[in-house]
C-alpha cells in the first residue's frame, strides 16, 4: 500500500497531558506537510490550532476523554464549545458503565445529542474495546449505527490496550451502512497500519506513522 494513502487515513495525534502549544504547532505542521486526514488534539488547543492551521488541515478533538463518565450535558457543552472554536471532527467516549449496566437507550440518547451538537461536523464514537465483551462490542456497533454517528472507534489509547485486528474485523461485520471504522491505540508500524486498513479501518489514530515516515524519509 502506498505510504501516502496510509498517511491520508491518519488522525495525527497528540493527546499527552504534558503537550504544550509548541508540541501542537509541530503536530499541525507535520500533519499539513504529510497530508494526514486530521490532527487530533486536546480541546484546550482547538481555538489556537484552528487559527494557526487556517483550514489547511482538519482539526479533531476529544470529548469526555478518556473515561467517558461525564454527564451527557457536559459532553454536549464540550462538543458545542469545540465546534464553535473551530473543531472539524469530534471523538467522544461513551459511558462504559452504562453499557455494562445495559442502559443502551441512555447511550443512544447521548450519542444523538452529541451528534446534534456537532452541527454537521464528523462524530467518532470511542467504545474502548479492551474493556468490553464481544457481545458489548456488537451492541455498540448497533447503537452507533442507530445514533447516526459517522465512525465507531476502538480505543482512547489511555486504557489497558488499544486496537486489535480482531476488533476491527468484528466492527466490519456488524456496523451499519454509512458507519466507518477508526482504529486507534498501539498502531506502531507501517505493517500495523496496512493491516488495519485492509480489515476495513478508514481512519487510524496514531502518533507514530508520521514519525516513522520522517525518520525513514519515506515521502
Amino acid at each position: 500500500m502506498d505510504i501516502r494513502e496510509i498517511l491520508g487515513k491518519c488522525d495525527h495525534t497528540q493527546l499527552s497531558v504534558t503537550a504544550t502549544w509548541e508540541d501542537i504547532r509541530t503536530l499541525i505542521d507535520d500533519g499539513i506537510k504529510y497530508h494526514t486526514a486530521s490532527v487530533c488534539i486536546p480541546p484546550c488547543y482547538v481555538a489556537d490550532a484552528a487559527k494557526y492551521a487556517e483550514g489547511r488541515i482538519a482539526i479533531c478533538t476529544v470529548i469526555g476523554f478518556p473515561n467517558g463518565y461525564n454527564s451527557k450535558e457536559v459532553k454536549v457543552f464540550e462538543t458545542a464549545d469545540a465546534v464553535s472554536k473551530g473543531a472539524d471532527e469530534i471523538d467522544m467516549v461513551i459511558n462504559i458503565g452504562d453499557l455494562k449496566a445495559g442502559r443502551c437507550e441512555k447511550i443512544l440518547d447521548e450519542i444523538k445529542a452529541i451528534k446534534a451538537a456537532c452541527n454537521g461536523k464528523l462524530l467518532k464514537v470511542i467504545i474502548e474495546t479492551c474493556l468490553l465483551t464481544e457481545e458489548e462490542k456488537i451492541r455498540m456497533c448497533e447503537i452507533v449505527t442507530a445514533a447516526g454517528a459517522d465512525f465507531i472507534k476502538t480505543s482512547t489509547g489511555f486504557s489497558k490496550a488499544g486496537a486489535t485486528r480482531e476488533d476491527v474485523a468484528l466492527f466490519k461485520q456488524h456496523v451499519g451502512k454509512g458507519v466507518r471504522i477508526k482504529a486507534a491505540g498501539g498502531i506502531s508500524s507501517i505493517k500495523d497500519a496496512e493491516d488495519f486498513v485492509a480489515l476495513g479501518a478508514e481512519r487510524l489514530g496514531t502518533s507514530r506513522i508520521v514519525k516513522i515516515v520522517k525518520e525513514e524519509h519515506l515521502v
